[in-house]
This record gives structure tokens, C-alpha cells and sequence, in this order.
């Protein structure tokens, strides 16, 4: 997962909460991290959104492939 689809993913999966969340929400998978603190820091970002779903309770099928583009079609 890449930077951009975890934001992506983020952004989809909690809308209007989603800035608060990366930037104020303590991840116990990520000691006490925030997601914003935890990428600055080098933490993969798929990483990152599967302790975001643990803290959030997202459902195991919400959390997988998410934030990833639709392919180009040719």
C-alpha cells in the first residue's frame, strides 16, 4: 500500500472524520502513535491503516484492498 492509497483509503472508509483520526487518534498497535506521527516516522503505511481499522473496529472485509485506483482501461 502506498502512501497516497492509504490516505485514499482513509478518506473513504471514515469521510468527515478522517483528518481528526490520522491526526489526534493514539494507535495502541502503533505504541501510542498517530497515523500522521507513525508515516513521518517510516511505518509502512499498510501498516498504519490495519492498526487504524483494528482501533476502529472496521469490518475484516472493508479492509483490504481499499484505496487502490480502478486500473486504466486500454
Amino acid at each position: 500500500m502506498r502512501r497516497s492509497e492509504f490516505l485514499r483509503a482513509v478518506d473513504t472508509e471514515f469521510q468527515a472524520r478522517a483528518t481528526s483520526l490520522v491526526n489526534d487518534l493514539g494507535l495502541t498497535a502503533l505504541r501510542g502513535r498517530t497515523a500522521v506521527e507513525a508515516l513521518a516516522d517510516g511505518t509502512p503505511p499498510r501498516e498504519i491503516w490495519l492498526a487504524l481499522c483494528t482501533e476502529m473496529d472496521v469490518p475484516e472485509d472493508r479492509r483490504y484492498g481499499v484505496g487502490r485506483q480502478e486500473p486504466r482501461k486500454r
